[in-house]
């Protein structure tokens, strides 16, 4: 038995941890991203998913509970409304005019790469 609680502890800490490194890298990308559509993306693909690998991690420390079915309901509700409401929050910005940044932005080619460096 307490080497069944040793392995529900373990998947429970890589899953949290999956979950905040998916979390973190979306806040990362909100920081850096360049226009407000791919921020838009960072946030809402990776935050939906690192929540999603943390609360299954709850899920596994609560065990067959009441907690853990509750825990279920706000990670399915979480899984529902998280892409809607980024989904509404981009057609929002679409429709008021904000365009994309990538008709305007030509990241260098590799083969100027080196001629920059060189002036």
């Amino acid at each position: 038995m307490e080497t069944l609680l040793l392995i529900r502890d373990i998947a429970s800490v890589a899953l949290m941890a999956t979950g905040i490194v998916f979390v973190l890298a979306g806040a990362v990308g909100v920081i850096r991203l360049p226009d407000f559509y791919t921020r838009m993306h960072a946030a809402g693909v990776t935050d939906t998913l690192g929540a999603e690998l943390i609360v299954f991690a709850l899920i596994l420390q609560a065990g067959f509970t009441l907690l853990a079915a509750k825990l279920l309901l706000v990670g399915f509700i979480l899984f529902l409304t998280s892409p809607t409401a980024t989904h509404a929050v981009a057609n929002a910005a679409h429709r008021a005019g904000l365009n994309p940044l990538l008709s305007r932005y030509h990241p260098p080619h590799p083969r100027d790469a080196g001629k920059e460096e060189a002036s």
